[in-house]
């Protein structure tokens, strides 16, 4: 399980339990553990999740059981991603049920169902993001101001860019933060790997926008 903006209310998390573990009623499946993600967005990769890399150990150490996750977006966003997911699990002898239906590896036809749906799923994701960027970039032209002002110190800034260049995951990067008890942006004095993936996001805008003068 993940969430972003719901991390700090645990009502997305709640939500996300409550259907997983309705399925697994349903399903006769006994739950053996919760890996949760909290704060951290499924366009995260994989690799940067370490609840998610958890359970991954756990279930190739079994070489058995069922990943259930309440939708498909929460342990991946990119096709490429979720289908490396879905082969791992394929040749270590587990599977991935997504409780609304968009994963389902127990049987043929949801193999065939997951790489469909998955595919249509990144198309739709892409074409929101081509027609908000060519939004952004009319208002760009028009003159406005896009996005909130910067309040982070530069420093921290150069900090998170300097350790990502330097190969370091975006959890790595935000423990080393929480260890050094910065605060984020907003005040917070936890950091996730979702809060330095936004500082990381808000260096490239500003790097777009430079260029574009």
């Amino acid at each position: 399980m993940s969430t972003t903006e719901q991390a700090d209310s645990g009502a997305g998390l709640d939500a996300q339990r409550a259907a997983i573990e309705a399925h697994a009623a349903r399903a006769g499946l006994s739950i053996d553990g919760w890996h949760v993600d909290a704060g951290v967005s499924g366009s995260v990769a994989p690799a940067d999740r370490p609840a998610l890399a958890e359970a991954l150990v756990a279930l190739g150490a079994a070489r058995s059981g069922v990943l259930l996750v309440a939708k498909s977006d929460r342990i991946a966003r990119r096709t490429l991603d979720l289908l490396g997911l879905c082969a791992l699990a394929e040749r270590q002898g587990w599977s991935i049920v997504a409780v609304d239906g968009t994963v389902d590896q127990t049987t043929a036809h949801g193999r065939f169902m997951t790489t469909v749906m998955a595919g249509a799923a990144e198309l739709e994701r892409d074409l929101i993001r081509a027609r908000t960027r060519d939004a952004l970039a009319a208002k760009r032209a028009a003159g406005v101001r896009l996005g909130r002002p910067v309040t982070l110190p530069a420093e921290v800034r150069a900090r998170v860019a300097s350790e990502r260049v330097g190969g370091a995951t975006l959890q790595a990067i935000a423990d080393g933060l929480n260890a050094d008890q910065i605060h984020t942006a907003r005040g917070g004095a936890r950091w996730y790997a979702s809060t330095v993936a936004s500082v990381l996001k808000s260096l490239d805008h500003d790097a777009v926008t430079r260029e574009a003068r």
